[in-house]
Formats: structure tokens, sequence, C-alpha cells
């Protein structure tokens, strides 16, 4: 087989090279016609976005976010020691009278222990009667011996007294007749000395009863009645401790019994029941049956819609301008009402990720009494801070700052021509013009997109990015570095509406 040659059905390279070079002559020819025709005539297809100045009035506005809530909230909460479980609860948003079921709670536990403490409460019941007797029975004998036997021993000993006195009397007698008849010898000496022992037994023994009456009245009286004093103060103390210990475990009784009344909650006052999570500055978990709730937390609250308001975070770079008494737009639903400011935080609401670091101060806006408001209902706040009349104004979106300073680009019937401002108040939209434009100008809406110049004053580092203010701020102007930013922001977003005004 004699091999195939190839060689007649692709060109060479020198065929091949000819064919390249057409086709780039061709491709040149194109291109240069596509850029000469640029170059020529650029003024018929360069177009811009512009904004005429003009005087007007421009409000500053603060523009937040928030949620209607109740100035005065009647908190509804658990008061079982030590918690309980939710047995069944009302549905949130219900409108309930005085003396309506909120919460049922779990109760046999407390009625376990309300049977317990009857026990308790009435054992120290029956100590208590004891004591009582044992104090009566401890006066009676108090009483019973000075009133009885003491004064029963007492006759007892003077009649003893007595009788001796009387024998002791007939003795003497005996004794001096004996000494007569034994002075005439009729009796002898010893008949006389038994007289005489007679009158020393009865004068011993009358001297033994003197003694036995004079220590009952020092001595045995003051001891027997010691001991029955100090048991009748032993048995009024002991009844004291158990009156004591039965008024604790009668407070302990009514204590639990009074639990057992708080497993059932009733509203004291009419209105619409919510959860506590949707008051905005409380973050109580919602409850439910089943649910573990503690003692002292908040289950239900029931607010006052006649004191209603709204509470946004404002951020802290306007803060400073806020004051007390401004007043505020209230943008619900369908609904537009009036407030004020009544109050502003001091302390700075928790920044970090979870708020995408913006720090900001609680503000409360108070609005009037309106039908139709219900907690929860979000609200779009509008502050006004300040009310610029007949000033010349310039759209943030026209501003570019640098180190350079604050400058716009006027519209000339040669071109473009940059001009410095000094620039007072702003509202993120719109920037007071104290100097640098007059009235009918034509300014351009997007600089940084038309303008060389613009470009390359827009790469310079800021001013004093320390403080995010360019070198004219005036008054407590918001501008800076942040309104560069709002400038290039605002650009693409607002340049067309703006030039439909315009023209």
């Amino acid at each position: 087989m004699s091999s195939t040659d190839f060689s007649d059905s692709y060109p060479t390279k020198r065929s091949l090279t000819p064919f390249l070079w057409g086709i780039i002559i061709v491709s040149s020819v194109v291109v240069a016609g596509y850029y000469g025709l640029r170059w020529i005539q650029p003024s018929a297809v360069k177009s811009y976005l512009t904004h005429r100045i003009g005087r007007g009035n421009l409000s500053i506005v603060v523009t937040e976010n928030g949620a209607v809530e109740s100035g005065n909230n009647k908190e509804i909460k658990c008061m079982v020691k030590g918690g309980s479980t939710v047995l069944w609860v009302i549905e949130t948003g219900t409108l309930v009278k005085i003396g309506d079921e909120l919460v049922r709670l779990d109760q046999s536990q407390i009625e376990d222990k309300i049977l317990q403490q009857k026990i308790v409460y009435e054992n120290a019941l029956a100590n208590k009667i004891t004591a009582e007797s044992d104090v009566s029975v401890a006066e009676i004998s108090f009483k019973e011996y000075l009133e009885g036997t003491y004064e029963e021993d007492k006759s007892n000993v003077e009649k003893e007294i007595f009788e001796s006195e009387q024998a002791l009397r007939k003795s003497e007698l005996a004794y001096e007749s004996a000494l007569r008849l034994s002075a005439k010898g009729v009796i002898k000496e010893l008949q006389l000395e038994g007289e005489r022992f007679s009158v020393n037994s009865a004068k011993k023994d009358l001297l033994l009863k003197q003694t036995r009456l004079s220590s009952l009245e020092k001595y045995n009286k003051e001891k027997t009645t010691q001991e029955l004093r100090s048991k009748l103060r032993a048995a009024q103390a002991k009844l004291a401790s158990f009156e004591a210990s039965l008024e604790l475990e009668k407070t302990r009784l009514d204590r639990e019994k009074l639990q057992l009344e708080n497993c059932v909650i009733r509203a004291d006052t009419a209105g619409m029941v919510i959860f506590p999570s949707m008051a905005a500055w409380k973050e109580t978990p919602d409850i439910a049956e089943g649910a573990i709730v503690r003692e002292q937390q908040t289950l239900l609250m029931i607010p006052d819609v006649s004191q209603m308001q709204v509470k946004v975070g404002v951020h802290e770079s306007k803060i400073e301008r806020l004051k007390i008494g401004m007043p505020a737009k209230v943008q619900l639903q369908d609904l537009t009402l009036d407030g004020t400011v009544s109050e502003i935080a001091e302390v700075t609401r928790p920044a970090g990720w979870w708020t995408g670091n913006l720090v900001k101060y609680d503000t409360i806006i108070k609005l009037k009494p309106c039908d139709g408001l219900k907690p929860g209902m979000s609200a779009v706040v509008d502050i006004v801070l300040t009310e610029h009349q007949d000033v010349l104004t310039i759209p943030v979106a026209a501003i570019v700052e640098s180190v350079d300073g604050v400058a716009c680009w006027v519209k000339t019937s040669d071109g473009t021509q940059k001009r410095p401002l000094r620039l007072g108040d702003t509202n993120d939209q719109f920037t007071v013009v104290l100097d640098g434009l007059m009235e009918g100008e034509e300014v351009l809406l997007n600089p940084l997109a038309e303008a060389d110049e613009a470009q390359q004053m827009a790469l310079l580092p800021n001013a004093n990015p320390s403080n995010g203010k360019g070198e004219n701020d005036d008054k407590g102007s918001v501008k800076g570095k942040s309104a560069s930013t709002e400038t290039k922001t605002l650009t693409n977003t607002k340049a067309v509406n703006t030039k439909k005004a315009a023209h």
C-alpha cells in the first residue's frame, strides 16, 4: 500500500501568512473607526444627571422602628412559694373583666402541705390547752395555800399556843399552891419539885409552840409561796411558749391556704391580657400548659391602653440633639399619630454582634389616647430634631469629600466645574448650603461617575477620619465621612428621581 500525501489538503506556512495578515488589518480598521468616532464627537453623546439648586424648607428627622407598648402595665405574677406547674392559661389578646380567671396552677402539693400543717397545728393547740390547765392549777394552788393551808396551819399553832399558855397557867397556880402548902408542911419537898417541873415543862411547850408559829410565818410561808409562785410562772411561761407555737403554726397554715388561693389567678383590673414577651422591655418567655414557673415570675400583663407609648432606639450620633418634648410622628399600619419625646435613656443598650454593633439609646415617645392601639404593634417613628426655613439645599448625592474639603460639580456651558462648598445641617438626603452655590445652578448628581476629577478627589484620604466630620461642619450638622458614604450610597438610588424633579 502506498502512503497518502496530505500536503495538498492544507495550506502551507507560506500560504497561511497572507490570510492572517488580512484578518489583522480588518480588525484594526474596525477598532480605529470606533474610537475615532468617540474622539471626534464627545459632546454629542455626553449626558449628565443634574439637580437644580433652589430654596425650600428642610426638616432634620430621625427615623427609627419601634413597637407600641403601655406605659403602665399590670403584671400578673406567680405568687406560689417555690413555683408551680401551669395547668391552664388564658389566650393572649383576650379581653377580661375583674374577677375573670387568668391562670390555674397545680395545687396538689400545696393540698398535701395543708393537711400536714393542720396536724401540726392541732398538736400545738392541744399543748396550749394543757398549758392553760397547768396555769389554772398553779394559780389555784397558790391561792389555796395563802388563803387556806397557811391560815389553817397558823390557826392550829395559835390554838396550841393558847392551850400551852393555859397549861402553863395551871401549872404555875398549882406550883404556887404547893409552895404555900409546903410552907405549912402539908406536902413534902419532893411533891413541890414535881409541881416545879410541871411549870418548866409547860413553859418549854409554850416556847416550842411560839417557835413553830414564828417559823411558819417567817420561813415555811415564804418557802412554800416561792415554790408555788415558781410553778405558776413556769406554767405561764410554758403556756406563752405554746401560744407562740400555736400562732406560728396557724400562720403557716394560713400561708399554705393562701398559696392554695394563689394557684388560681384572677384579674383585678379589666383590659386585654398579653404575654410579657409582647412588651418590648420584657424578655420573659411565653408560658404554656405544663410549663414550670418560679415564684415572682411575670406570667401575664394587662396593659393600660389609656397610657400607650412607643419605645425606639436612637443612634448615638443623634442622641445629643434629642431633647425631651420634641414632636414626633408615629406611623402605624394605616394610622398616623402625633407624639412627643417623654424619656431618653442615660445608658445605652448593650451592643454586640446580635445588634450589628450599633449603639442605641432607648427613647420613649408618648402617645395621646386613641382607639385601636394594641401592645406589640409595629411603628415607624419620625422625630423632628429641627426645621430650616427658606434655605438653599443640595442633594447629598452631589457632594464629594476628601482631604481637599467638600465640593460639588456644577454644569456649565463649557462642561463641568468643581465648586468648593461650605455646608450646614443635613437630613442624609439634602444638606443646607451655606456658601459656594447660587439658586438656579445645576449640580451633577453622580460626580464620581461623570467627572474624572471627582474620582481622583474621592480617592484622597479623608480630612478628619477620627471624628467623621469634614471641615465645613456648622451647628452640629452630621456630615463628614458619613455624609460622603451616604453620597456614594444614595447616588444610584436617587439620581433618576431627582433628575425628574429637577427637569
